[in-house]
């Protein structure tokens, strides 16, 4: 078994996700006490925040580097970046490792593709949805993206870090949530990238009467694909 190496911590709210879903599916795969072998270095949030909010991404790529360069060293074998926003961050990060870096959008796309969908909605922060280094990654995977009315970025990108990096969950919100979806569908999304790692801590396939893709699950399965090939 290969180890999987993680930058966590933004939030740790979907950081803990990623340890469960990766163990249990290790777990599930070779049975009786096995689990998965991870290197995790966590960021403090609260150091991190202030500068995507400055958008000093000069500042937090350095800061991630080094983190991926204390991941590697711990003797990891891949690296995941445990949010969707700082995979802005990704060829900066993947430059100072030696370790293949799996990329959330591109295990994104193959899990919305092999659902056999073609037009996706995406929620995330505001920079995963406008930015290119997000929804163009899903775009030369061959996807329509569909993204919220501007006033809808404004609210989606609020919740996130507001409410579910803080752990709060409100049944306002999700009410909020669903109303956009639902635009989106009427604008011919076939189903929704949660593309922050704390949105399904809101939503779940109940919620929704589109097929959700939750990007935390997504890529921590193609993590145990790669540490069990």
């Amino acid at each position: 078994m290969k180890t999987i190496g993680l930058i966590g911590g933004m939030s740790w709210e979907s950081t803990r996700h990623y340890y469960e879903f990766i163990n249990e599916a290790v777990r599930d795969r070779l049975g009786g006490l096995h689990s998965a072998k991870i290197a995790l270095y966590s960021v403090d949030f609260g150091e991190i925040e202030p500068m995507l909010a400055a958008g000093d991404w000069d500042g937090l790529a350095a800061e991630l580097s080094a983190a991926g360069r204390n991941v590697q060293a711990c003797g990891a074998d891949m690296l995941l970046i445990c949010t969707n926003t700082m995979h802005r961050l990704a060829p900066q990060i993947a430059e100072v490792v030696n370790i293949p870096l799996l990329h959330i959008a591109d295990a994104t796309a193959e899990a919305v593709k092999a659902a056999g969908l073609s037009r996706i909605g995406l929620l995330g922060t505001r920079p995963t949805m406008v930015e290119d280094f997000y929804r163009g990654r899903l775009e030369q995977h061959g996807l329509d993206v569909i993204l919220p009315e501007d006033a809808d970025m404004d609210l989606v990108h609020g919740v996130i870090f507001d409410e579910l990096c803080l752990g709060r969950v409100e049944a306002a919100s999700k009410k909020e949530y669903c109303r956009i979806i639902d635009s989106m569908r009427e604008r011919g999304a076939q189903g929704v990238i949660l593309g922050c790692t704390e949105i399904a801590m809101l939503l779940d396939r109940q919620d929704c009467p589109l097929p959700l893709f939750d990007t935390t699950h997504i890529h921590a399965m193609a993590a145990v694909e790669a540490a069990l090939d």
